[in-house]
């Protein structure tokens, strides 16, 4: 027998408890009401201690988590490990707008440098100017520290590129190689879903960002 969607959107549960665990699942981003009752009730399958255990590693992330207080990545410790990585370029940044990017790049196993997590980009219309992103502490860390390369990896749209031209334009004066990746990504594409191959090789045919903007204006 088929079941109508309708049946999701208006379910009826026997158990209050049951209904409040979906809707908190159906909270999570990608996640809907029928896909959160199935998760649901996986949990309720399981035993009482397996789901303890998992309450509590969720609790314990969200407790003890910290962002690195150079780059701005998540971290358990004041600095990440790529940050405190002796093995990788300190004096190489690559810019990106969310942690998600860095785990993207990092699937590639192409980068050997550090990240700068900008937690956005600048997008007017929604309200996100310069003062909402880690912009200045990028300018703080180019400043005292001996950069040689910034690449920035943002997502090539409108408000990436603007966000490039931008921060581009603080740096000018900073002794520093600038570049950006390659368009191996299409124009409104994300970083996140691009397939390895193709962000490596972005990323290893980076280009001037003078050559950049000059493509772009």
């Amino acid at each position: 027998m088929l079941i109508s969607n309708s049946y999701f959107c208006a379910m009826i549960f026997s158990s209050s408890l049951l209904e409040n665990a979906v809707n908190e699942f159906a909270k999570l981003p990608g996640i809907g009401k029928k896909t959160a009752l199935r998760l649901v009730l996986h949990l309720v399958k399981q035993k009482e201690q397996e789901v303890l255990h998992f309450s509590e590693i969720i609790a314990a992330m969200r407790k003890e988590i910290k962002f690195c207080t150079r780059c701005h990545n998540i971290s358990d410790k004041e600095l990440c490990n790529i940050c405190s990585n002796t093995s990788r370029k300190q004096d190489l940044i690559c810019v990106v707008e969310t942690i998600r990017d860095v785990i993207a790049i990092e699937s590639t196993q192409q980068f050997n440098g550090t990240f700068h997590v900008l937690g956005g980009i600048i997008s007017p219309l929604d309200g996100i100017g310069p003062e909402q992103l880690n912009i200045e502490p990028l300018i703080n860390r180019v400043n005292h520290e001996k950069t040689q390369e910034i690449i920035f990896a943002l997502n090539p749209n409108i408000q990436g590129d603007t966000t490039v031209y931008y921060i581009g334009r603080k740096l000018k004066d900073f002794p520093v190689k600038i570049t950006t990746i390659a368009r191996g990504i299409a124009f409104g594409g994300e970083l996140e879903f691009a397939d390895e191959m193709t962000l490596a090789k972005s990323i290893s045919n980076r280009i001037p960002i003078e050559n950049y903007i000059t493509s772009i204006s």
